[in-house]
């Protein structure tokens, strides 16, 4: 069959985002099906293309992939109304594809929400099967994040979710909130499937290649946040655990900020203004280096805001990431994540807006590495018995081909 996959953020190994599209991608192809994936150009990620744009985009074979690249840029840096003007931009611009590509199935995925009007428009104009991913609750986040307060706005984004998922033949939860969030909107059970993001186990298997930043000292316990500097990801915590450790004398504690995004500046501007030379901010690298920096890292970050709504409705690919890499992770908010790490006691826990508690934890972990090393090895376990991206991308195109027989 020939899959029409939408996904606005597509990203291949050699960007340094989440590449969950790319993956399902090539398990499609290792089944014998067809693939032309449509996207835009993001900020950190890479579509595998390279050349000039003609006429708005430019397509070509990325390892068997047909991909579209549309001339659309974004960036978690932008403003809310030049990101929402992208968003729209590519949703009009990706209708089109709608009525001129061949396929049997389309597939898109979120964010955002509007990725979801080609299905729409495939399913009631062109009669063909949808399937839709939702990788957040939209509006729910937005509005509990207070990002966006408009009534007419959450208005229409309410009412676009309502008839996204009602258009879809069949959908796909990343997790357990997500799933309970579509079936409250009157989907019943049985057309959704729960597949959570997965882990990449042979990326993140080589140790060779184990690298850590300059500042970062062999004998220091070395904790890593790998993703978004973005509202949603609290990285405050990180700077208020940091400012704590500074003050109980624990020099042997670094805290190593990964990645890029919105507040990468404003974090560095506090960090400096605080003389917290324990934190320590490194550029964005592709998977390949990323896993050399985790075969270092003795503990892994998975920090977000404490809004209710992510406690059970988000999928994070970092923490997929770090027990992949046989990381220990320590999570400072509760929900599914938090349940699992105790469950499986391949981590830490403390409570959200605590940096007495995050302090604390850190230096429990750099006082007894054994333990660590004990929650390294249960994480790689958790990694291989739950989440190995192999298993969950074949379950992954069942259900997505499914919906065509």
């Amino acid at each position: 069959m020939r899959v029409l996959y939408f996904h606005q953020h597509f990203n291949t190994p050699s960007g340094n985002v989440g590449i969950r599209s790319y993956q399902m991608a090539k398990a499609l192809l290792r089944k014998g099906h067809a693939v032309t994936m449509v996207c835009g150009s993001y900020d950190g990620g890479s579509t595998g293309l390279e050349g000039p744009m003609v006429d708005g985009r430019r397509r070509g074979v990325v390892d068997g992939i047909d991909v579209i690249e549309l001339d659309l840029a974004y960036s978690n840096s932008d403003g809310f109304i030049k990101r929402a003007l992208t968003f729209l931009k590519f949703a009009l611009r990706s209708a089109g594809l709608v009525f001129t590509e061949r396929y049997d199935i389309l597939f898109s995925t979120t964010t955002p929400l509007t990725s979801g009007i080609p299905g729409i428009l495939a399913r009631w104009l062109r009669g063909k099967p949808f399937v839709f991913e939702v990788r957040d609750l939209w509006p729910e986040l937005p509005r509990a994040m207070g990002v966006i307060r408009n009534p007419v706005v959450l208005f229409a984004m309410s009412a676009l979710e309502w008839v996204t998922y009602r258009s879809a033949h069949r959908l796909v939860g990343l997790s357990p909130g997500i799933v309970d969030g579509i079936a409250r909107r009157g989907i019943p059970l049985e057309r959704i499937a729960s597949v959570p993001n997965g882990c990449d186990i042979g990326i993140f298997s080589a140790r060779e290649h184990a690298w850590r930043p300059s500042q970062v000292h062999l004998n220091d316990l070395m904790a890593v946040f790998a993703g978004t500097h973005g509202i949603a990801n609290g990285l405050d915590a990180v700077l208020d655990a940091a400012a704590e450790l500074k003050r109980r004398g624990r020099e042997d504690i670094k805290l190593v900020l990964i990645g890029q995004g919105k507040l990468k500046a404003e974090l560095r501007a506090r960090a400096a203004r605080d003389r917290l030379d324990n934190v320590v901010f490194q550029d964005p690298v592709d998977k390949s280096r990323l896993a050399g920096l985790m075969a270092a890292t003795d503990i892994g970050l998975q920090t977000l805001s404490n809004v209710p709504a992510f406690y059970y409705g988000t999928s994070p690919n970092k923490f997929f990431d770090y027990i992949a890499a046989g990381v220990p992770v320590l999570n400072n908010y509760p929900g599914w994540l938090a349940e699992m790490i105790v469950d499986e006691g391949c981590g830490l826990v403390v409570p959200p807006n605590s940096p007495g508690a995050f302090a604390d934890a850190l230096e429990r972990a750099a006082d007894d590495r054994e333990s660590l090393q004990v929650m390294g090895r249960r994480a790689r376990i958790l990694a291989e018995k739950r989440f190995e991206r192999g298993a969950l991308a074949d379950r992954w195109v069942d259900w997505v081909t499914g919906v065509a027989r």
